[in-house]
């Protein structure tokens, strides 16, 4: 026998004693898949028996867009749209039908492949996500493909019924963080309830979490939903966009209950202790790695009167405002008008607080620093209101205001979201695709 064939010998008879350790874990895959509507294909079953027995970090991580032997024969013969901003990318290192070493966005991939893509519709910060947070995205045409781009921020955060006119399949592929009020779940919400409405065909191409090694912060109570929490979720809730997209299918979280028809292109070699670096800022104020990790600490402070770096090129990275001093915070910065940032808070004054670029990586929501800053501010300014009517939005109850107002240590605060957190888990672990 030849040396190859040997070796394809083990390797068969290697994986067919994997999927014989797994076969009962893959039946219930296919359940909750069956379940909640879901096309996950045959290949993500094989993933996952091979990662929890492969050291997957040393595997090089291939995301959805790249694994487009899955997907392009789903989108051939069909009008496209296409969910997208500037995350949305192939590298081509990864993929052999592209020649070039860098990477290519997914729209102009597609185009090149002859895929009839009819529309592109852009989240908040819009196509090219350089828009301000909050800043209302105007509908325009591209000027390098000449297609129309629809903003779902502002006013029309859903498809319309006359906007889906004319696509028989919808393509989200976004770079999310994992944070609830990162508002691209709440589009991706009003992407499939709209195309669910329509019956229209939703194909995400799944990406890392690089927040989806932990799960923390109180559960949003409903009355409480907005746009930057719209679910019963953790403030971090450890799900790739693919696996929460089946959880709002499973959890009929739609309007009326509607069911999307979802297919999940999953990421290859990736499991969620697995660190990845983002290659590309999902916004304007989240530059780097660290900016990620501190941002669902740090976001909390949106809904007070202290500035976490918006107008500096250091956003969620430093915290501070212009009513401390340098005794208390000697650390100054001062935020100017800027991209992403054309109205900061506290525009042109010294601010005075934490420089946080060297902080150790987080695996737990940080209440320190708010708990830290709220008595600082109740001390020096305290006649000035330290929070704001955006801070329950955030925190997606107004029990966590109340703890802090009451003098609850983290420790006390945290022992009251433990009973919603171990719920979540529960319900978590019916739409993980990933170990």
């Amino acid at each position: 026998m030849l040396l190859k064939d040997v070796k394809n010998t083990v390797l068969f008879s290697i994986i067919i004693g994997i999927f014989s350790l797994t076969f009962s874990c893959g039946n219930n895959i296919k359940s909750e898949a069956k379940s909640a509507n879901l096309e996950v294909q045959d290949t993500a079953l094989i993933d996952l028996a091979l990662n929890k027995r492969i050291d997957t970090p040393k595997m090089s991580i291939i995301i959805g867009a790249n694994r487009t032997e899955l997907y392009l024969p789903k989108l051939k013969n069909k009008r496209v749209g296409v969910v997208a901003n500037q995350t949305s990318v192939i590298f081509k290192s990864e993929n052999t039908l592209f020649k070039n070493d860098h990477n290519i966005h997914i729209v102009d991939s597609l185009l090149e492949l002859n895929i009839d893509i009819k529309k592109v519709f852009a989240p908040e910060h819009g196509f090219r996500g350089t828009a301000d947070a909050g800043e209302v995205v105007k509908d325009g045409i591209d000027t390098k493909t000449g297609l129309p781009i629809i903003s779902l921020y502002g006013k029309n955060k859903k498809p319309s019924k006359e906007q889906l006119d004319g696509i028989d399949v919808v393509v989200f592929d976004i770079q999310d963080v994992g944070a609830r009020f990162y508002t691209y779940i709440s589009s991706l919400h009003y992407v499939m309830e709209a195309c669910a409405e329509q019956n229209i065909p939703v194909l995400i191409l799944d990406r890392p979490n690089p927040n989806g090694h932990y799960i923390d912060g109180p559960i949003l109570e409903m009355e409480h939903q907005s746009f930057v929490g719209m679910h019963p979720i953790p403030v971090v809730h450890g799900m790739t966009i693919g696996e929460y997209a089946t959880m709002i299918n499973g959890e009929k979280w739609l309007k009326n209950g509607i069911i999307c028809d979802l297919t999940v292109i999953p990421v290859k070699n990736y499991t969620h202790q697995t660190a990845y670096s983002l290659p590309i800022k999902p916004s304007p104020n989240l530059p780097n790695d660290t900016a990620i990790n501190l941002y669902p600490s740090l976001c909390f402070f949106e809904g007070t009167n202290i500035s976490i770096g918006r107008g500096t090129d250091k956003q969620f990275q430093v915290v501070g405002a212009p009513f401390f001093n340098s005794t208390s915070f000697p650390f100054e910065f001062i935020p100017k008008s800027n991209e992403g940032a054309k109205y900061p808070k506290h525009e042109n004054k010294i601010c005075f607080g934490y420089d946080l670029t060297q902080h150790n990586k987080l695996d737990i929501l940080n209440l320190e620093w708010l708990i830290e800053f709220y008595t600082q501010n109740k001390a020096v300014n305290p006649e000035a209101s330290f929070f704001t009517d955006f801070f329950t939005l955030l925190a997606g109850t107004e029990k966590l205001q109340q703890q802090i107002e009451s003098g609850l240590t983290t420790k006390q605060i945290k022992a009251t979201w433990q009973e919603g957190l171990e719920t979540f888990k529960v319900t978590r672990s019916r739409y993980m695709m990933y170990p």
